[in-house]
């Protein structure tokens, strides 16, 4: 007799080959589109699920885990981040939590990298100006924006996305100043320079991009007076959290002109952003999309889909957080 395949519920829609792995490696119930909380909760009580397979859309705080039937034995986020569930709650019943690193290092750093070349080059003005049918010559003074070319760029956060940031940054010539919770060995650090106090780095900062975790730890790092403290014309990036950031903080930084540009993945509120961040021509916007590479996500849901496999098999979870 075959043996029942392990029951898990996958919360979000996943590429077709991760999708087809589900289906025949997993008793899957496969959502059609992408579940809340409660729908989440729902699925793992009818199906019965011993794991589950979530994005950021699945908001599990400590309530909402309490409800969690007790069969489901894991978590398994398909991203980096975890800020949106609370892992110490899931903890403290039992269940594991696993994320995927590794897979989406490189491509995050890309998608940071365009955001801090499309914000110095002013790429949106300079698009909109196209769609509109240009027509109108450019003088030499009209339009000019920032060479990121030999810059000073700081880094927050030199984990493996900060640090691939960085390897980008170096093939521009930039020096690279960085802040982290503990410098890094020396073959990690290489010519980056640590700044352990953030607000003495962020004045020598012409370029600013954040790479560090979200969630009640991190809080509210980037306040006002955190932007006051970036040289005037200073560029910002943000690929980590829009947790974050003071959004009302850095609107004001660019529509004073104390900020030259800002290139943002994320948002305090995602998918209902600030729209007013889109009325501003110096900043450049994408919807949360850094991992938004074919390869990418079939290696998120693949590697979400490897610690499933590790744990309901009695294996160690892959990637435990």
């Amino acid at each position: 007799m075959t043996p029942a395949l392990p029951r898990i519920v996958v919360c979000r829609r996943l590429t077709p080959a991760a999708t087809e792995r589900a289906r025949r490696e997993f008793d899957a119930l496969l959502a059609k589109a992408d579940m809340n909380a409660e729908e989440a909760i729902a699925a793992a009580i009818a199906h019965r699920a011993d794991a589950l397979l979530i994005g950021g859309t699945v908001k599990l705080d400590a309530a909402a885990i309490a409800r969690l039937p007790d069969h489901v034995r894991l978590i398994a986020n398909s991203s980096v981040g975890y800020d949106h569930m609370d892992a110490a709650a899931a903890k403290a019943r039992g269940i594991l939590v696993t994320n995927t690193p590794d897979v989406l290092t490189d491509c995050t750093a890309d998608l940071a990298f365009m955001l801090l070349l499309a914000a110095c080059r002013r790429a949106h003005e300079y698009d909109a100006l196209m769609r509109e049918g240009w027509r109108k010559p450019l003088g030499l003074p009209d339009m000019l924006g920032i060479q990121p070319s030999n810059k000073v760029l700081g880094i927050v956060g030199m984990g493996r996305i900060g640090r691939a940031m960085a390897q980008r940054a170096r093939g521009f010539g930039m020096r690279i100043l960085y802040n982290n919770r503990n410098r890094l060995p020396p073959e990690l650090e290489q010519d980056a320079e640590f700044c352990p106090d953030l607000d003495a780095m962020l004045p020598r900062c012409q370029i600013l991009s954040l790479h560090l975790p979200g969630g009640a730890e991190t809080g509210t790092l980037m306040t006002a007076a955190r932007f006051a403290l970036l040289p005037k014309g200073a560029v910002f990036v943000n690929t980590a959290r829009g947790s974050v950031v003071d959004e009302e903080a850095l609107l004001g930084a660019l529509k004073s002109g104390h900020l030259f540009a800002a290139g943002l993945d994320v948002f305090r509120k995602e998918p209902d952003y600030d729209t007013r961040f889109a009325a501003l021509p110096n900043v450049f916007l994408t919807p949360h999309v850094a991992s938004a590479t074919r390869e990418t996500r079939d290696a998120m849901g693949m590697r979400a889909l490897d610690n499933i496999a590790a744990v309901l098999s009695g294996r160690a979870p892959i990637d435990p957080v």
